[in-house]
This record gives C-alpha cells, structure tokens and sequence, in this order.
C-alpha cells in the first residue's frame, strides 16, 4: 500500500513539473548543464499524453489515500500536458493560403488514404515494410577518391510509387549526426505513400566548409535526377528536406538552381533544380544566428554527448570556431560569404513551394528568423505553407515520433505537402 502510494505520488509530481517545463522558454546554450534540462524539455513534450495519463493516476490515488495536495499536483499535472496536446495539434489555415481553399480535392484518393486520419492520434500504427538499400554510392568528390553514401528508401510490397523524391538532409549543427539517425519512422511513413526516400550523408565539417556541403546537395540531386528510371522517379518532382542544418542546406540548394557560385564545378550544365522544399527548423540567416560568443561546452557533457553518439567523434568546435570552419571567419567579417549562403538571400518569385515547420521555443534558431524567411516567401507570392508549433523546442521530431503530438502534426503536414507536390 505505502509502495502505490509513493509511485502515485512519484506520478503526479513528475507529470505536475514536466507539465510546467514544457511551457518553459530556454535559452540557448553550448554543450553544457543547461542542454540536460532542454533535452528533459524534449522528452515531456514528446511524452506529453502519457503524463497526462500518469497526472490522472496521482488524482486517483491521490483522492482515494485522502492526499490532497498529490491529487492537486496530479490533476494540473494533466491539464497542463492535456492543453499542450490539444494546443500542439491544433489545425491551421497556412495551406489554404498556400494553395487554395480546393487544396485538399487535389490529392487522389489513394494517396490520401495511409495518411495519418487527424494531426495527433494515441499511438502512429505500423506500416508496410519499405525496401531499404543502405550504404549506395551516389558520387565521389572530384579529386578524391572519397564516396559520398546514402540510404534509399522505397515503396513496399502492394505500395504504387508516387514518383517523387525526397531527398533528405540530416540535422546536427553541420558537424554531428549520420543518416538513418531516428529519421526511420518518419521515412517508413513516406514511403507507405509510395514516395522514394534518399537519406543523404553530406560531407561535414571536419571534412570541408558550406560550399563543400552544398555542393553534395546538388550531388545528390543530380544522381537522383540521373537515375529517375532506375526508382520510378519523376525528375520532375523531387523535394529536398532537411532538419536544422540539413534544412539550411535543403533551403539554400532549393533556392539557388544552377548558381554560378554554388554550384560546384562536377555538376555545371546538370538540372540542379527542385520540385518544393521542407525545413524543420532549419537556418534561414546565418548572419544573424547569434553563435558569436559565450563560454565553451563542458568537457564531461561533451563527453557524455559523444559516448550516446549525439556528437561528432572528430573534433568539435563550438560556434565561433565552427562559423570560421564554416565560412572562412564570423558573419561579421565576412559578410559577403555569409550572405551569399543564407537562404533568406535568395528569396524571389522563382522559388519553389516551401514548407516551413518550426517550434515556438526553438533554442537553438529562435522562431522569428523562420517567421522573417515565411514573411519574405509570402512577399515573393511563393507558394509557402507555415507550420508554427507552441512552446516545441529544436529537433522535436527525434522524440518519441511514435506518439509526439509536435512530430505527428508536422508529418500530418508533410505527408498532405508532398502529395501535392507529386500531382
């Protein structure tokens, strides 16, 4: 009795204070202390629903054991994560304003029907199994004889191809994470829809700087647009997409086809163009990102980060080192560079639809640069669809994608995005 007494209570105070984290702003922060209580922050959002749940199990005990002040913490507990549910999952009108009041009477019925029914549901079900090559070649940096990989992705058995491409750029600040880092839910997903999925492993900093990386982008585009026939592929429709620095990278590519300066030398006079665009929380200014300064990361949680393979093995650099690496020096000094690799840049009517997805307590590219980047598409009478969540943090889709309501709303806005994209 004493045991389900204290578990219950144990219930209701954690759902009571990771209730209150998740409304929380944090600022952002190297690899120190502060990243603990962010990931924290992470895993109550993605896990919003359960403590709802166990908040409801601290009232119950709670007024049973005739313990109210148990009861109390449960119950606000699961308010708290219930309102942050509902709130997370809320509909919103940004693709009527994209693509008209009829958008949704463009997508043929059979793709709509393994998408996800409502924008949270209690538990994502399974899905037919994709075929997965893994580790193909897709060029080698000229000069080398270095080979870039990445994994494809394809409709399975019974799914019809959609024709169309995402070409999908993994996040990590450009200097950590791999392919096929917590991205497979998300990519099974896609392909349940009959969309091929190639998951890029660019070059990161330890390797060569930003030019170096976008050219890989532009790589990989042209391989996919080379071998269209080989994976029932429409040239035409291929979408590059990417988290954080991948969806900087997958913005600059998309926004600069055939660009004197961008794109490199190998694939001059190839179709570097794209169908659309998909950035989750990716970098639209890199002259205003705000990495200039401040202490450098703890050691220990350097360390602790890179045993839980979160951080790159090689060398890493904190902001003003890695903006050097990245640029040649700091946006300040070298403005024109930063400029000209800043998506935001390249805005113009040209540029191809967009979907933006960004969360409200982004820590590590503050939300007002994606509203700026959503403010100059609009501008531009680009086609641009603005997810916004409230109170989400940086990389909310590595959480929990089986029952996050932050990861289930921005795949419900994905999926009916690239339906559209492959009519």
């Amino acid at each position: 009795m004493r045991l389900t007494k204290t578990l219950a209570t144990a219930c209701a105070w954690l759902s009571f204070g990771t209730g209150c984290l998740s409304y929380r702003r944090l600022r952002y922060s190297r690899l120190d202390v502060g990243v603990l209580l962010y990931l924290i922050k992470l895993m109550a959002g993605a896990l919003a629903p359960i403590l709802s749940v166990l908040g409801l199990v601290g009232v119950a005990q709670g007024l049973l054991s005739k313990m109210p002040l148990t009861a109390l913490a449960g119950g606000m507990g699961a308010l708290l994560s219930a309102h942050y549910v509902r709130r997370v999952a809320a509909p919103h009108d940004s693709f009527e304003r994209a693509f008209g009041a009829d958008w949704r009477d463009r997508i043929p019925a059979g793709r709509s029907s393994p998408m996800l029914k409502s924008r949270w549901t209690c538990w994502v079900p399974a899905l037919p199994r994709p075929y997965v090559t893994r580790d193909v070649p897709f060029c080698t940096i000229p000069g080398t004889d270095r080979h870039l990989l990445c994994d494809i992705w394809q409709p399975g058995p019974g799914v019809v191809p959609s024709g169309l491409a995402l070409i999908y750029l993994h996040p990590g600040g450009w200097q950590d994470l791999d392919k096929g880092v917590r991205t497979r839910p998300f990519f099974r997903h896609l392909a349940a829809q009959g969309h091929l999925v190639m998951d890029v492993a660019y070059r990161l900093s330890h390797e060569t700087d930003l030019f170096g990386m976008l050219g890989d982008v532009k790589r990989a585009i042209v391989w996919i647009k080379a071998n269209a026939a080989r994976y029932a592929v429409d040239p035409r429709r291929v979408v590059a997409a990417g988290g954080s620095a991948g969806g900087h990278l997958a913005l600059l590519a998309a926004y600069t086809p055939s660009h004197p300066r961008l794109d490199p030398e190998d694939v001059r006079g190839n179709d570097t163009s794209v169908r659309a665009v998909v950035s989750l929380y990716g970098v639209p200014d890199l002259c205003r990102l705000g990495w200039e300064s401040g202490e450098p990361s703890s050691p220990w949680v350097l360390a602790l980060c890179r045993k839980l393979g979160f951080v790159t093995p090689h060398e890493h650099l904190d902001g003003p080192e890695l903006m050097r690496k990245l640029l040649g020096g700091l946006p300040h000094e070298v403005p024109d560079v930063a400029v000209l690799l800043s998506p935001i840049t390249h805005v113009a009517p040209g540029c191809p639809p967009t979907l933006l997805l960004h969360g409200s307590h982004d820590r590590v590219i503050p939300v007002e640069r994606a509203r700026e980047l959503y403010e100059a598409l609009y501008r531009a009478a680009v086609q641009v669809a603005y997810l916004e969540l409230p109170w989400v943090e940086h990389a909310f889709d590595l959480a929990g994608p089986r029952i996050s309501p932050s990861t289930q709303a921005a795949l419900y806005d994905v999926e009916r995005f690239l339906a559209l994209m492959a009519v």
